[in-house]
């Protein structure tokens, strides 16, 4: 997968505040967020008696990225992906999509973008109890105005996408948890979103089922290469998920970083207790630890950027000096030997870190 840097960026945050209480938009003196010093602002809406649920967010999420968004319950992550959408009206800041500030556009044109441009799953489905699977998929197509064929031909698509052919002419309440997100998933997919907002979307289901989404999710991420923003306060989901996770606290990130540069490079204590108990065996990729390509190694084993620690140690068993590492396109991009993997885990030792 191509790295943040070689993307295009589809999104950006920038200087992102919602402030709930009378007259929050008077803590800034225009309307794109910008301050001079945002900790002082935070700390006069507090004393004012406002709450900043969103203070001072930035980032950008670029083409065909999964950028989680993660903190405890209260820090900020579902507010600021309601945002995104403006299902939540930002006080200030600027939403950029595609070159466009979202914040500026009018209803109308809000609604159209909405419906063309982005799906949305939640945490509670939010499926039409008396509506057939079917009907449930192709409801945002008969929204949006498009003839019976053509969308029952895209329902079932999207129905066959997820795995529930066969299931298309039941009802919600004849569905397991597991199916039912799979509807709200096709659902959110029949549009062809280039944007797709995920907010806990797992998070309601039990363990094995939680682990099978999870698969499915990233299965259809490779088929459809979908620019994504998922919101989760489960640190192992975001680490097997995410191409990056940005990390909130009090409505502020605290961090943005790759999987590995979160758990080796925790920013602070809060992102360290976060990361304290994670195996770095299972985060640190081949790619994280290799070094750049030089001479092509003649006759060498391959993994890809994306292999794991864990997977590449028994590689070294049969007595090889060096492993090629390849991107997505099978080219050879470095390698990596046994002491750059020691390295790596004395270093995470040191650290005091669980391996």
């Amino acid at each position: 997968m191509a790295s943040g840097q070689e993307r295009a960026t589809k999104l950006t945050c920038r200087n992102v505040w919602k402030v709930y209480g009378p007259q929050g938009d008077s803590f800034f003196t225009d309307g794109n967020g910008k301050v001079d010093n945002p900790q002082q602002v935070v700390a006069r809406i507090h004393e004012a008696g406002h709450i900043g649920a969103a203070c001072d967010v930035s980032f950008d999420v670029h083409e065909g990225e999964i950028f989680i968004i993660m903190g405890l319950s209260g820090s900020g992550k579902s507010t600021i992906v309601r945002c995104l959408s403006r299902l939540v009206e930002p006080t200030a800041g600027e939403i950029i999509l595609d070159g466009e500030n979202l914040l500026k556009v009018n209803k109308e044109k809000l609604i159209d973008i909405r419906r063309h441009k982005m799906g949305m799953v939640f945490q509670n489905f939010g499926l039409l109890p008396h509506l057939s699977v079917l009907e449930n998929v192709a409801f945002p197509l008969q929204v949006q105005g498009i003839d019976r064929a053509t969308r029952v031909k895209r329902a079932m698509e999207m129905i066959e996408l997820v795995g529930l052919d066969g299931r298309e002419t039941s009802y919600p309440r004849q569905l397991s948890g597991g199916q039912q997100q799979r509807v709200g998933i096709a659902r959110s997919l029949a549009v062809e979103p280039e944007l797709w907002f995920l907010d806990e979307p797992f998070s309601a289901l039990d363990p094995l089922i939680r682990r099978q989404m999870q698969d499915e999710f990233l299965r259809l991420q490779k088929l459809l290469h979908k620019t994504i923003v998922f919101i989760t306060h489960d640190f192992l989901e975001a680490l097997r998920l995410a191409d990056r996770i940005a990390i909130m606290k009090d409505g502020r990130i605290v961090q943005i970083g790759t999987p590995a540069e979160v758990v080796m490079k925790p920013a602070d204590a809060y992102v360290e207790e976060f990361t304290q108990d994670v195996p770095r065996v299972k985060v640190i990729t081949a790619g994280d630890i290799m070094s750049q390509a030089g001479k092509p190694l003649e006759g060498a084993q391959s993994v890809t950027a994306q292999t794991t620690l864990e997977q590449l140690m028994p590689r070294f068993g049969e007595g090889l000096n060096a492993i090629a590492v390849t991107n997505e396109s099978g080219t050879v991009i470095g390698h990596v030997t046994p002491q750059a993997v020691l390295s790596a885990l004395a270093s995470a030792h040191e650290e005091g870190s669980a391996l």
